[in-house]
């Protein structure tokens, strides 16, 4: 099962894209942010006529969060984070697909540091935090996938010390981040490149895609249930360099249909006996 994470930055604007990308990339399963529509304005019909059930959280001009499936019936079991009833941003779906729970996120920018909308992501972040609680020792495969906004090491930005200021690479955001692995979740790119100059946003300006002068912000986490069928992880940097596309890049992972890391380690254990 191929499962990815996409800020479309804009979905109808972008339309073309995500439909190329669905059409080339064939992924399984979707999580899409910063739709950037209200509820009446998402490409319901496009999205089907291209093979895929979806469902939505939107927000005029704003934010805005899809799961999309390719591979059965998509069973909704949350809209919102819990723990503050005046959040009306759309930024967070869950749903059960195919044996699968995922949660669908797009983290608040945080900008500018200090400031309320930095509070606001500091608040946001230990909501996650609680719910992904409950969610992280479940008895089956759990993917947590999307724009984190957080660069988490010096390894995940092009250039650490421009960034010391901002909300993405703060001290505070790193350490929440960090709070969230240590509950039990795995950095899927990380476990598959742990010393790899890896990246899934550039800026349209000063030709940083060219340079691949990038962050690190877009990632999919997985609980044990889900690590233990880890095959592979990658960002797919062909669509960064598409006309009219997002400045994010698709991230994705493949799930085996059992578990691959125990069986490897049995196998190992078996040639050292």
């Amino acid at each position: 099962m191929k499962i990815a994470t996409y800020n479309v930055n804009g979905i109808n604007g972008r339309l073309p894209v995500l439909l190329r990308w669905l059409s080339e990339a064939a992924p399984d399963i979707v999580c899409l942010q910063e739709l950037k529509a209200p509820e009446d304005k998402f490409p319901e019909t496009a999205i089907r006529d291209a093979g895929y059930d979806a469902v939505w959280h939107g927000q005029s001009q704003w934010n805005g969060v899809a799961i999309l499936s390719r591979v059965g019936e998509i069973h909704e079991t949350r809209r919102g984070l819990p723990g503050d009833p005046d959040d009306t941003q759309s930024r967070y779906i869950e749903a059960a697909v195919a044996g699968v729970l995922v949660a669908g996120l797009y983290l608040p920018n945080g900008n500018p540091r200090p400031g309320p909308k930095f509070d606001f992501k500091l608040r946001w972040f230990e909501r996650l935090h609680d719910h992904l609680a409950s969610l992280v020792d479940l008895d089956a495969p759990v993917v947590v996938a999307g724009d984190f906004n957080v660069m988490p090491t010096d390894l995940d930005v092009y250039a650490p010390e421009r960034w010391l200021d901002d909300a993405l690479f703060a001290p505070e955001v790193k350490e929440a981040y960090r709070h969230l692995l240590e509950q039990g979740w795995s950095d899927a790119l990380r476990e598959m490149h742990p010393d790899e100059t890896i990246y899934t946003f550039w800026k349209y300006w000063r030709g940083a895609f060219g340079r691949n002068a990038g962050l690190r912000i877009d990632h999919i986490l997985l609980n044990a249930k889900a690590r233990s069928r880890l095959e592979w992880a990658q960002v797919d940097t062909a669509p960064r360099g598409w006309e009219k596309t997002s400045d994010h890049a698709p991230v994705w992972i493949k799930l085996a249909d059992k578990p691959v890391r125990k069986a490897r380690q049995s196998r190992a254990a078996n040639q050292s006996a």
